[in-house]
């Protein structure tokens, strides 16, 4: 591989990884029903609005969730996958291609989820402030997955292990789920 197709990749991974993480934050924001009045969320919204808004009247929302959105982001996945494979010298199969792709989102989506997790673990440590935007925001992203969890585990004294749990549930959840479909994508193609 040639060092141009190189850098050809890191911009490109670049550029649909801002894209994607900016549609799927926005995806996740509306399915927590954050609050729209947050600066965070002012900024995703006019960010995406240009693109979404349009795909959001071909395509209806499913109860809370931005089906447009995901839609959106997966088609991103299919042509950040396409591009990489054309500076590489070799396109994969449609298939193979749809199946990577669906791999990436699921598995960028659980990387997400396991850095807000993270995020917020490191946060409590060091006592964040809580008038921050970010913070309800973390809150109420990451609570919907650390919530069950909670549930489950006996009380500890003030230790909260469940973002240690719900993180290693998502490491696991990469390795029995994403990867076999990444590989099903890799055959495929």
């Amino acid at each position: 591989m040639s060092y141009f197709a190189n850098a050809g990749i890191i911009l490109v991974g670049f550029a649909f990884g801002i894209a994607i993480g900016l549609i799927m934050l926005r995806v996740l924001l509306q399915l927590v029903r954050a609050n729209f009045h947050n600066p965070i969320c002012q900024f995703l919204y006019k960010a995406t609005n240009p693109v979404l808004m349009p795909l959001r009247k071909l395509i209806p929302g499913w109860r809370r969730l931005d089906v447009a959105g995901v839609l959106l982001a997966y088609m991103l996945f299919v042509v950040e996958h396409a591009v990489i494979s054309a500076l590489l010298g070799r396109l994969p199969a449609l298939p193979g291609l749809l199946v990577g792709a669906l791999a990436n989102l699921i598995g960028w989506l659980l990387v997400l989820i396991g850095v807000l997790i993270f995020v917020r673990a490191i946060l409590s440590f060091v006592g964040s402030d809580s008038r921050h935007p970010v913070v309800p925001l973390l809150i109420q992203l990451t609570e919907p997955v650390l919530a069950p969890i909670r549930r489950r585990l006996p009380n500890l004294g003030g230790l909260d292990f469940s973002p240690m749990l719900a993180i290693l549930a998502i490491l696991l959840l990469r390795a029995l789920v994403v990867q076999p479909i990444a590989d099903l994508g890799a055959r495929l193609s």
